[in-house]
């Protein structure tokens, strides 16, 4: 297979190249769907094997000129993998990060994390995948009686987005090594607990490592097992299926029947609304194109806290750059990128959690979603600088003197000590 990067000239060129990854189905890279194709706007989109010479032949008949951006989608993918040999033999205390991993070293991952951190990390089940796979989340909280706000985070919510899972192991893992030596990291963890969701779709996760590595949706059936899959992050209740979806089962961004039809969509919903009142910043990790995106993406009005979200993702993008000179754009996906209906982000936003945000990591095309193992670490490195700018932004503006919130006990204690201490002085 190869990726081509193409920039149409004329409404002409853009007919027909809507036409063409209509008719064959080709794979959108950027933008998602045909119509969502323009002048002037880059194009990368992966043509298989045996379609190649067509798809080059007919773009030159129209006069359309065309880069190749990946000769060999097929070479990246055995790149990618390569770490997978290796690691069958790790150790578990010797974990590599800096390797993309199976799902199966992933729950054992989850499972070594909560044995080796038990004052601070629990596993939680989260529910059922259409297969039949069991959702975890992991649990960061130090303990205490008083009920302290929430970050959520989750990841791998497109299966072929490999970098995602990555962050998400990558950011417990710096959490963890930090807590005690690190003033900002303990100081956070007194006030807010985190939820993280290493792998949200866990059926379409092993299905691109076994099957087809730019598998993007679950693995729901549809049409009597003739097509399958739904995009989760067109299957939430916002706006569902109004723009940017298709409703062709075949298709990469299929909605599905109805909002949260799907059993991973609903596992997530459902927990996030149970906890709603308590979380404060709703983070979902995804690549590619180096964005941080901003509600909403089904419409361009936007939302009530949109200077503050910008300013704060401004901050991120900035603190960002600063480690590797990576730029990131930041904006809704409705003005920068595209419309879209059903996403998490914008049913976050829409149900009352303030600070609502979508990454999309490296890179901006050269890779796509076969991103080579030796970026894991710049990228899980640069996007950590940025996640911990939102938090330190939040836990100041919900915490602003540091100190957790009295309790009447503590109160009455300090109280006490104060009146003792003003005697004492007098």
């Amino acid at each position: 297979d190869q990726v081509l990067h193409i920039v149409p000239e004329t409404f002409q060129q853009v007919q027909h190249l809507q036409h063409l990854c209509s008719t064959l189905l080709l794979d959108l890279w950027k933008p998602w769907l045909p119509e969502d194709i323009q002048a002037g706007e880059d194009l990368h989109i992966r043509v298989p094997a045996p379609l190649v010479q067509e798809v080059k032949d007919s773009l030159d008949q129209h006069m359309i000129s065309y880069k190749v951006l990946i000769p060999d989608v097929q070479d990246l993918v055995v790149q990618s993998m390569a770490g997978e040999r290796r690691s069958q033999r790790q150790v578990p205390g010797d974990y590599v990060y800096t390797e993309y991993h199976p799902m199966e070293e992933i729950y054992q991952w989850m499972t070594q994390i909560q044995n080796s951190n038990r004052e601070l990390v629990t596993q939680h089940y989260l529910g059922m995948t259409v297969e039949n796979r069991p959702i975890y989340y992991l649990q960061i909280s130090q303990p205490s009686d008083k009920t302290k706000k929430i970050v959520w985070m989750d990841c791998g919510i497109h299966a072929r987005e490999w970098i995602s899972p990555a962050f998400c192991q990558w950011f417990v893992k710096e959490i963890l090594q930090n807590y005690k030596s690190d003033p900002k990291t303990s100081r956070f963890l007194q006030n807010w607990d985190l939820y993280v969701l290493p792998v949200l779709n866990v059926d379409g996760y092993i299905y691109s490592w076994e099957n087809d590595r730019l598998w993007r949706k679950n693995r729901s059936p549809h049409m009597n097992g003739t097509c399958y899959g739904t995009d989760l992050n067109r299957n939430f209740n916002s706006s569902w299926g109004t723009i940017g979806v298709s409703y062709n089962c075949s298709s990469q961004t299929f909605c599905g029947s109805g909002p949260e039809s799907e059993p991973e969509t609903r596992a997530v919903a459902q927990f996030i609304e149970r906890k709603k009142s308590d979380i404060l910043c709703y983070l979902t990790i995804h690549s590619y194109g180096q964005y941080i995106l901003t509600p909403y993406g089904y419409t361009t009005t936007p939302p009530s806290n949109n200077e503050e979200l910008m300013y704060v993702a401004e901050k991120a993008a900035a603190a960002l750059m600063g480690k590797y000179g990576t730029s990131y754009e930041v904006g809704s996906t409705s003005l920068i990128l595209y419309s879209n209906s059903g996403s998490s982000r914008d049913w976050a936003h829409m149900i009352g959690i303030p600070f609502s945000y979508t990454f999309e990591l490296r890179d901006k095309g050269t890779h796509g979603f076969v991103l080579p193992p030796a970026q894991i670490q710049p990228t899980c490195e640069e996007t950590m600088l940025a996640v911990t700018t939102i938090i330190d932004y939040i836990d100041q503006k919900y915490f602003p003197d540091g100190a957790v919130t009295l309790t009447s006990g503590s109160l009455g204690l300090s109280l006490s000590l104060s009146i003792v201490l003003t005697w004492a002085v007098a």
